[in-house]
């Protein structure tokens, strides 16, 4: 705490804290890629498991040998729990290392799925305090592990890629609006957002920044626009009833994001601008999503935020973002 007793930023929202106005123009690579990139992409595929029922003496031999503290469950391809050395400890001080597996295992598992972006496996480290997480699919299947190390080690290479073919492709959309001759031009993109789809969570998103790139936005703006366009597309996932529709629409001057729903709509517009607060249910909040900042989040990224809601018909979020003249018009750095 301060001298004066109050909280500081950092202690009222913890780490996740709302994208302040300054951030907003200060996102930089790590944090885009931790949006961009996907769990499967940096986790490590080949775990070492056991099964319930193995005498716990010999899980305890596979940890010494592999020089490992932990060790999934796995039965019929399903993780059923995880056991750890102080697990083993506490059967040791039973003496009972000739008991299965099973009766010492931590059945009660934070988990994260293979397809979600790795700004998702971030939160639940932060969240929860733990140095890895089991990866799994939409079944339950274990996957792989994830840890800090493996999302510092991939976000390296992703910086360290080759991007001379994107780069090719950005300046040949650069010239789109240039090329064009018209009293108005819009370019819009449209894409349908299932509910629940959080195997594709992040991937409208990633086509607007990336075409964004191509049209010759600057990485900050592109990046602004990304993560507002996340956001936005988490929370059609999560709250709606059908899903909905995210839209993109580019001018030479402005950029607008948008999504519609047919409900189940917002009672309190006000209080879900709130940072932390939020109508996700148990099940999503399990998952690791839900935190509450979402809008909180969009707000800082973008000039305008305009939420209109009806209670039983749904609601329109409209994102609107500023472009210089010469941005989107073909000139080069």
């Amino acid at each position: 705490m301060t001298p004066t007793n109050k909280p500081t930023e950092q202690e009222k929202f913890g780490r996740h804290r709302p994208v302040t106005d300054l951030d907003a123009h200060e996102i930089n690579r790590i944090e885009e890629l931790s949006y961009d990139l996907k769990i499967h992409e940096v986790m490590n595929a080949n775990v070492i498991t056991t099964s319930p029922d193995v005498p716990i003496a010999s899980v305890l031999e596979l940890m010494r040998v592999n020089r490992i503290s932990g060790v999934p469950v796995v039965q019929d391809e399903k993780l059923v729990g995880i056991i750890s050395l102080e697990d083993i400890v506490r059967a040791l001080q039973s003496n009972e290392l000739a008991e299965p597996v099973k009766k010492y295992m931590t059945g009660k598992l934070v988990t994260v799925r293979h397809s979600d972006s790795i700004v998702e496996a971030i939160k639940r480290f932060t969240e929860k305090g733990l140095g890895r997480l089991p990866v799994v699919d939409e079944a339950n299947n274990l996957k792989g592990i994830i840890t800090k190390g493996d999302i510092t080690r991939g976000i390296l290479r992703a910086v360290q890629h080759d991007y001379k073919e994107e780069e090719v492709r950005r300046y040949r959309a650069s010239h789109l609006f240039e090329d064009i001759n018209s009293d108005r031009t819009t370019l819009v993109l449209r894409y349908n957002i299932k509910v629940g789809d959080f195997t594709h969570g992040g991937n409208a998103s990633s086509h607007i920044k990336r075409a964004l790139l191509r049209l010759g936005a600057d990485q900050q703006l592109a990046r602004r626009c990304g993560i507002a366009a996340y956001e936005a597309e988490m929370n059609l996932i999560i709250h709606t009833t059908h899903g909905g529709v995210l839209k993109l629409e580019v001018e030479p001057h402005r950029i607008i994001i948008s999504t519609s729903d047919d409900g189940p709509g917002i009672a309190d517009i006000e209080k879900v601008l709130q940072p932390g607060y939020s109508t996700a249910s148990d099940k999503v909040r399990e998952m690791g999503f839900g935190a509450g900042m979402g809008l909180v989040n969009i707000k800082r990224c973008v000039d305008k935020m305009e939420l209109e809601s009806t209670l039983g018909k749904g609601s329109k979020l409209i994102m609107r973002i500023a472009v210089p003249s010469e941005v989107l018009k073909g000139k080069r750095e």
